[in-house]
């Protein structure tokens, strides 16, 4: 029997295995039904970088003597001197992407192309089986741990109706470099998205511009293109001093509090603003046209097609008007939300305790609460941000996270955690 299995092998669960590789006292396994690890591959544009600096990898806040560091995969990879002289704390995605590949195949408690189709709870043994499909033969197999780690991940945000159109017109985000080819043939393209990825991607087509004749409009529902906030202060929200305080809180005050904490987690990189306002300063200078046309406080409400166009039904809400934007291809960079597999909610649902609107209760060390108290944990990483703030999905606090499970699993400190690093006081009641 195992320690731990986890579901998924997205960074987070990565990162875990590679805490788990590190020591002799938990033993895991980790399952995912993808073929091999590829972080978000229809969203690695050329020369976008993280927005997190380097630091946040799979290992260096736990342990930077890891042979799992960012560093250490420079350091074997012969580009120590390479990113000595580039200067930047933020790294290219593509590279991330390489890098967590790297770790990836240095572990082998990873089983890709394995789907998880079903978790039973043996309650009166106090502990969970495992069911996996193995993708290529069909296989069924079953695998026996104390606890469960539940990394799912997130699942795009689609408009109602527009699954029925072909994939290569109206597309997510998360699709835009496999189907970039088609878009390009259309020379019309809309991008419907107020955050990074409708930024990057808008980006990316204004590059394509400069080599060819298209049209590029990009509707957003916020205000404006506001940047994320990156002051000092407000990067402490990030801190295990906050989730402390932050799970602390009434679940009205949690989500009063995730209101204000909105352009910490839904605004864009200041540097790809820049990026944008230099590329269309420099095109209209002496005259030039911007060939682009950027319509923010516009929300699209659906999408219809008719003699070989989409018509997108806009409200311009703050105007309080409404038109029609008509245009060729779509791609919709409308976000993401948790991915919660079909057992769990068929296995779990009414075991559980639950808050507010269909958000489950969670421990501050990541267990979900059930009403019969139990030894064998079940964890997550999906679905965290009522519970947990805006760091539930920072790269550089799934570290900390992961820490505080392998913890509670071992039932002693094997790594620790950093303590007290904020300036800040959030808590007046320990004063």
């Amino acid at each position: 029997m195992y320690d731990v299995i986890g579901i998924g092998i997205g960074p987070y669960n990565l990162g875990m295995a590679g805490l788990i590789d590190q020591t002799e006292e938990v033993e895991g396994i980790f399952f995912d039904e993808t073929p091999k690890f590829e972080w978000h591959p229809g969203m690695l544009v050329e020369k976008m970088d993280l927005q997190v600096p380097f630091m946040a990898d799979l290992a260096t806040f736990a342990d930077p003597k890891s042979p799992h560091t960012f560093m250490n995969y420079l350091y074997e990879n012969n580009r120590m001197f390479p990113f000595y002289f580039y200067q930047n704390f933020k790294i290219p995605r593509q590279e991330y992407n390489d890098y967590l590949q790297w770790v990836a195949g240095m572990l082998d408690n990873l089983y890709f192309g394995h789907t998880v189709i079903d978790v039973l709870d043996r309650t009166k043994e106090e502990y969970y089986t495992v069911r996996v499909e193995e993708k290529m033969t069909g296989e069924i197999k079953e695998f026996d741990a104390k606890h469960v780690l539940m990394a799912t991940g997130t699942k795009p945000i689609v408009f109602d109706g527009t699954e029925d159109f072909p994939n290569e017109d109206i597309l997510h985000s998360s699709r835009y470099l496999f189907e970039k080819e088609q878009l390009l043939k259309s020379k019309d393209v809309t991008v419907v998205g107020s955050g990074q990825s409708a930024l990057e991607i808008f980006l990316d087509l204004l590059e394509e511009q400069e080599r060819q004749d298209m049209r590029v409009t990009l509707l957003t529902r916020s205000g404006g293109l506001f940047q994320l906030d990156q002051a000092k202060f407000a990067q402490e929200m990030f801190t295990p001093e906050y989730i402390d305080y932050f799970h602390n809180l009434s679940e009205e005050k949690r989500m009063e509090a995730l209101d204000t904490l909105e352009p910490l987690r839904k605004g864009i990189d200041p540097d790809t603003l820049t990026r944008l306002y230099r590329k269309l300063y420099h095109r209209t200078a002496a005259g030039g046209d911007s060939k682009v046309f950027i319509q923010p406080m516009t929300e699209v409400n659906n999408i219809e097609f008719e003699n070989g166009r989409y018509h997108l039904d806009c409200h311009q809400w703050q105007e309080e008007v409404r038109y029609v934007h008509s245009t060729k291809k779509v791609v919709l960079a409308t976000g993401y939300e948790p991915h919660f597999p079909d057992w769990f909610m068929q296995n779990f649902k009414d075991k559980i305790e639950w808050e507010g609107e269909m958000q489950y209760k969670v421990t501050r060390d990541y267990q979900l609460v059930f009403e019969q108290e139990r030894s064998h944990h079940f964890f997550t990483a999906t679905g965290l941000t009522h519970s947990h703030g805006t760091g539930a999905t920072n790269l550089g606090l799934a570290v900390h996270r992961n820490v505080h499970i392998l913890n509670t699993i071992a039932g002693r400190e094997v790594y620790r955690n950093q303590q007290n690093p904020a300036f800040q006081t959030f808590s007046v009641k320990d004063l």
